[in-house]
């Protein structure tokens, strides 16, 4: 961006990388088009209690992904879909309980995470419920086919079954109460199982335990080369796909039983052709990924998923049962498993026992939306080991960005720095935009083309000009973008707050209000406020999409112009090239819960 003897006295305090011009390139940041959407995915939420803080984390996080892939190329379309899973013994019982229908229930309790979705402005797609024909029809097709392939067969179950989880387990995942000796619970979940014997169907699951061992070693392998994201890498983080591999590597694959007798579960779709069974809940619920994008339709052409974002205690069902179900049908796999870790209270798994369950809409209604979901981002976006819920922390994150991105607007658009910038803008004899305003300003900006400064550290940098926070945010794009692409959620999102707290610290330092010094370094600070802000408004779309909207539409950023490509310094007009007529306004709502 400087010429090289300006970054060597103004830089060799600032980054120990080696300072280089940085180029514009008005065309190629875009992520090339394709035929095929982006096609992004939660689990369906089994609907048998209220929603919980944890089913908003994974809506957050998928819809953190969905609208990156929005921003990063605009001309890929990108289907999202969620859903409730409302077949199984629990909705039966809890519709007997309540008195009505299990599909009475069903519209009522889903309704609950339509709302959810709705209030966390989850940019879903399609809203899939397994009660709906559409869904059943392909859970009916797949069985056919499974059949006709020789891979389902009728016989005796016996073993362990956890009506909490609507689960059949192995031996091998099975082991004593903790406090109940004449118990057994489930090693994943803790849920208690029982002995059961009845007549079921089986899927052959053993036949598929070689292939499933062969891809997840091949996506491991190819993950420890991968720099900057890959299109398949099977399950993220490592730690969880290392888990599957050693499963796999360990364990016998046993034929896996997906039906139940209809005379214990009546509320499900009846096998084909055997109304005396009833298809298995998971079997039926983990076909909604397919159902969703109009399976078996010739048309179909979002599949498969290139993000799955899954909770880890569910990892099993879609990293095993689904892929084998999806390889005995020749489909593709998903491309990517994101596997969260849980949020907890107090370091224990929320309950209802326990009285310690966040409710989300509550966390809005007393935050505010956006700093829910940047909260969730920041604290929980790295996936790995469980999060404890904290309403301290919550406070302390959502005052981090109100402050940082908020004060900030409301700093550099006070009319004591605007009069002084001013006076410089008057004092030429044309009316310039806003881009020519900055190239005048700092004459050293280039244009014509360079490298980026993503790979420099943010963290132990110091800002002291505004050319060198100009250096540093014109690479912020390229850094989230790899963050992004390696589904390093928290650390893209924090990347773009040290950038906020560069700047913030920035203006502290010039004071461009102070009569101290010249008007000349007040507009200095306005037109690089002006650009951090549209930059930084473009990256948090994501992360907090109503706040972003607000802070791009107060700086009058054409729609156009919001894509990641326009996050560049230098690639945006602001209102038009107008930049004095930028009003300031309050970015956020005063929390409703104060401590």
């Amino acid at each position: 961006m400087f010429s090289r003897r300006h970054l060597r006295l103004r830089t060799c305090a600032f980054l120990r990388s080696p300072a280089r011009c940085i180029i514009r390139q008005h065309a190629g940041n875009a992520a090339p088009t394709t035929g095929k959407p982006f096609y992004v995915t939660t689990p369906i939420f089994y609907p048998n209690a209220r929603p919980h803080i944890g089913h908003l984390y994974t809506l957050v996080t998928a819809d953190i992904i969905a609208r990156f892939q929005r921003i990063l190329n605009p001309a890929r379309p990108v289907v999202f879909l969620t859903g409730t899973d409302e077949h199984g013994l629990k909705m039966q019982q809890a519709a007997e309980a309540k008195g009505v229908s299990p599909l009475e229930w069903c519209d009522t309790i889903s309704a609950e995470f339509r709302k959810l979705g709705e209030r966390a402005n989850i940019s879903g797609t399609m809203f899939m419920r397994t009660t709906q024909q559409r869904h059943r029809d392909t859970v009916e097709y797949v069985w056919r086919a499974l059949v006709d392939r020789g891979l389902i067969y009728k016989d005796t179950y016996q073993g362990y079954y956890s009506t909490t989880d609507e689960c059949f387990y192995p031996s091998s995942r099975v082991t004593s109460h903790p406090t109940r000796p004449d118990s057994k619970i489930s090693t994943e979940t803790g849920s208690v199982v029982e002995w059961s014997s009845e007549v079921n169907y089986k899927f052959k699951l053993s036949m598929f335990r070689d292939v499933l061992l062969a891809h997840y070693s091949a996506a491991a392998e190819l993950n420890t080369k991968g720099e900057n994201g890959l299109v398949s890498r099977g399950v993220h983080p490592d730690l969880y796909q290392n888990t599957v591999i050693h499963d796999l590597k360990t364990e016998s694959l046993e034929d896996l039983s997906i039906s139940r007798p209809r005379e214990r579960i009546g509320w499900g779709v009846p096998v084909p052709e055997d109304s005396s069974q009833t298809v298995y809940v998971w079997f039926d619920a983990l076909l909604v990924y397919l159902s969703g994008v109009g399976y078996p339709s010739a048309e179909t052409t979002a599949w498969p998923p290139d993000v799955q974002v899954v909770g880890k205690d569910i990892v099993r069902f879609h990293a095993v049962y689904l892929p084998a179900i999806l390889q005995a049908m020749s489909l593709p796999l998903p491309k990517t498993l994101l596997t969260h870790a849980h949020w907890t209270a107090g370091q224990k798994k929320m309950s209802k026992s326990l009285g310690n369950v966040a409710d989300p809409l509550s966390a809005m209604e007393d935050f505010g939306v956006d700093p829910v979901r940047f909260y969730l981002a920041r604290v929980g976006g790295r996936f790995r080991d469980d999060v404890d819920w904290s309403e301290e922390q919550l406070r302390k994150h959502a005052d981090e960005i109100r402050n940082s991105l908020g004060n900030y607007f409301l700093r550099v658009t006070s009319n004591a720095i605007k009069r002084r910038a001013a006076k410089v803008m008057s004092a030429s004899p044309n009316r310039l935009e806003f881009r020519k305003y900055l190239s005048l300003q700092f004459p050293n900006l280039c244009f014509s083309g360079g490298s980026t400064t993503s790979s420099w550290d943010l963290e132990n940098c110091k800002v002291s000009t505004n050319e060198e926070l100009l250096i540093l945010l014109d690479g912020l794009g390229a850094r989230v973008s790899r963050s992004m692409r390696n589904l390093d959620v928290a650390d893209a999102l924090h990347a773009i707050v040290l950038i906020l707290r560069h700047a913030n610290a920035l203006l502290t330092n010039l004071e461009p209000w102070s009569n101290v010094h010249p008007p000349d370094v007040a507009l200095s600070c306005y037109l690089t406020a002006l650009e951090t802000l549209r930059i930084t408004g473009i990256l948090l779309q994501p992360f907090i999409p109503h706040t972003s909207e607000k802070l791009l539409d107060g700086l009058g950023i054409s729609a156009d112009e919001r894509s990641v490509e326009y996050a560049r310094v230098g690639k945006g007009e602001i209102r038009g090239g107008l930049a004095m007529d930028v009003k300031g306004f309050k970015l956020f709502a005063s929390p409703t819960s104060v401590g």
